[in-house]
């Protein structure tokens, strides 16, 4: 159950990544920094903060420090997809894609093409499905 607080905090974050992208698109990196910093000390305990911060420094050419704040982020929280998506985006010699800057940015994980189905001795075995 989603409490007035909770829901606060989410609408805040969310707005947050769209003002950034906003000032990202226009360059204007240093209000995207400070108002990241602002957010890094609201919610100390948040992956987006980082996350931004980390796409903000890449844009600048800090690769060293923008992979630190995606780390931080995915520390944080393992389950938020944009960081893990921008440390497999910029985490390679020739980065091939866009970054994150919140869920929207970020494909639908296809379905697997395999099933997990169990024999009479509850074991379970990998089956590919089929085609329909």
């Amino acid at each position: 159950m989603m409490t007035q607080e909770t829901n606060t905090r989410s609408t805040q974050l969310q707005e947050l990544c769209a003002a950034v992208r906003k000032y990202s698109t226009a360059r204007d990196y240093q209000k995207c920094a400070a108002m990241i910093c602002k957010a890094m000390g609201e919610f100390p305990n948040a992956p987006q903060p980082h996350n931004l911060f980390g796409i903000v420094l890449e844009k600048e050419g800090d690769h060293v420090g923008a992979m630190k704040h995606f780390r931080a982020a995915y520390a944080l929280d393992p389950t938020y997809i944009p960081a893990r998506q921008n440390l497999e985006v910029y985490g390679t010699f020739y980065s091939c894609g866009k970054c994150a800057f919140d869920e929207s940015d970020c494909p639908e994980a296809a379905p697997s093409p395999y099933v997990i189905e169990y024999d009479e001795k509850g074991i379970g075995h990998a089956v590919r499905r089929e085609k329909k």
